[in-house]
């Protein structure tokens, strides 16, 4: 996929607020501080179009993303962060529920992993419900130029272990935004989706 033009489009937090122009959407989800602005900037190789933080749960809205005027790339807030009050996190469940079953644009989902870590519950409660969802998706583990060369097979067996990756619907790549791995597959994953 060669991007030529992307910006940050609406923030939303219910349906009425989407883009109102019926292009397709991916979506990204993970858990607060696993990389999702870094793999958003380096993708459409901006600097800062999704603003990163060293400070977790900093996104708290749907966040859309138009790329090349035909799709919209979907920053959904991060889940699993603890400074968070209770009620908060149920919102935000509840608005990342509402936005991922009823959102006929959405064409597939990319769960975001550490690969310095096991998927941890929130990881795999979201895996089981794109599952439910029936949705396109795919597991990216980020953040992978930290972890040493010979434990890069552990991180996708350690992967295989928590999440039954032999559905049809599922591909797997390892990112780093550092060293750019992966970059063109990521990339060509939606551009075959949209």
């Amino acid at each position: 996929m060669i991007i030529k033009d992307s910006k940050y489009a609406v923030s939303a937090v219910k349906e009425s607020q989407y883009p109102k122009d019926d292009l397709p959407e991916i979506a990204l989800a993970g858990r607060s501080n696993v990389g999702k602005s870094s793999l958003i900037n380096t993708l459409l190789k901006r600097k800062n179009l999704a603003r990163t933080s060293s400070q977790p749960g900093k996104t708290q809205t749907l966040n859309f993303y138009l790329v090349n005027d035909s799709f919209y790339l979907v920053d959904v807030p991060g889940y699993g962060y603890a400074k968070v009050s209770r009620k908060q996190r149920e919102a935000f469940g509840e608005m990342i529920q509402d936005y991922l079953e009823t959102r006929a644009n959405l064409q597939g989902l990319i769960i975001l992993v550490d690969s310095r870590h096991e998927p941890t519950k929130d990881d795999i409660a979201m895996y089981e419900y794109a599952q439910y969802l029936n949705l396109p998706i795919l597991v990216v583990c980020t953040k992978i130029d930290k972890i040493k060369k010979s434990q890069v097979n552990k991180v996708q067996a350690n992967l295989a272990k928590t999440l039954d990756l032999s559905y049809d619907n599922v591909t797997v790549l390892t990112f780093s935004s550092v060293t750019k791995l992966h970059v063109k597959e990521l990339g060509d994953w939606i551009e075959a989706h949209l």
